[in-house]
């Protein structure tokens, strides 16, 4: 496995790949890696015959009040476990590297989807996300790129945009890694104190007693109130409770398949989460 650490090291790398006409995955993180990551990784190895991996804490992204500066960075320990796995190359650059000495005059932004739900939150968050992917992925120059489930609005506007503009690739979502206990995995989740983390499983569960609910047939409004109700009295500070189609529409009742999206806060560490519940006509 290579590392490389500047874009003419990447694409240096990459140069038989491309000659013999190899197929390239591509896994975009900001590394504290953990199964989720990884498992993005297996599903790349399945498809592709080179797998790059990219470890970089995107700046623009955050918000002015967020975690920028104390985002966990444990680049040697995430070589390692990519190692393991079976990827070919690291892409690990520096934010000079990726955004230069010159002030950046273009902006990317989905709109529609990213009104809402994490966008309403963290103005701003998906123009950062969409900019840094889309220069990602002009680096790369990959057949596939493969992206978690459990940002499911992220997948969604990078679903869009690379839709919108014609990027030649194919983007691949997959299912949330949990936990034993149903946590989905983020690296984020190394911020919770112990009680924090005894209490964060709740999230799960309760989107499952939704998904229950909604099946048996009580009314979407009354089901997420009760959704928000239970977070509440466990602790949570919630961000948003909210159901959405497959595609990110208001829906107003459960008459067809739907997303049940939860954001809330432990302490200082904000968790989301979503389940995708089947509507069986």
């Amino acid at each position: 496995m290579k590392t490389e650490t500047t874009i003419q090291g990447l694409s240096a790398s990459l140069s038989p790949a491309r000659a013999a006409r190899k197929i390239i995955g591509f896994v975009p993180t900001m590394g504290n890696l953990h199964q989720g990551h990884l498992n993005l990784v297996r599903e790349a190895k399945k498809l592709c015959d080179v797998v790059v991996v990219s470890i970089f804490v995107n700046p623009i992204q955050f918000g002015p009040n967020e975690d920028f500066d104390s985002y966990p960075r444990t680049l040697e320990q995430d070589q390692r476990l990519l190692a393991e796995v079976g990827c070919d190359i690291v892409f690990a650059p520096t934010v000079e590297q990726m955004y230069g000495n010159q002030s950046r005059l273009t902006n990317i932004s989905v709109g529609g989807i990213t009104n809402d739900l994490c966008g309403l939150q963290r103005p701003g968050h998906f123009d950062g996300v969409a900019v840094v992917v889309t220069k990602l992925f002009n680096m790369v120059q990959p057949k596939y790129a493969f992206f978690g489930e459990k940002d499911y609005q992220q997948l969604a506007v990078i679903r869009q945009f690379v839709r919108d503009l014609n990027i030649p690739l194919e983007v691949i979502g997959v299912s949330i890694a949990r936990a034993e206990d149903g946590l989905a995995l983020s690296s984020r989740n190394g911020y919770l104190s112990p009680e924090h983390r005894a209490i964060a499983p709740i999230i799960y569960q309760s989107l499952k007693a939704a998904a229950t609910q909604l099946q048996a047939g009580e009314a979407l409004a009354d089901v997420l109130a009760n959704l928000g109700q239970n977070l509440t009295e466990a602790g949570f500070e919630v961000d948003y409770v909210e159901a959405r189609s497959p595609q990110l529409q208001k829906v107003q009742q459960f008459d067809q398949d739907v997303v049940l999206f939860v954001a809330a806060k432990l302490g200082a560490t904000r968790l989301i989460d979503n389940l995708q519940v089947k509507h069986s006509a």
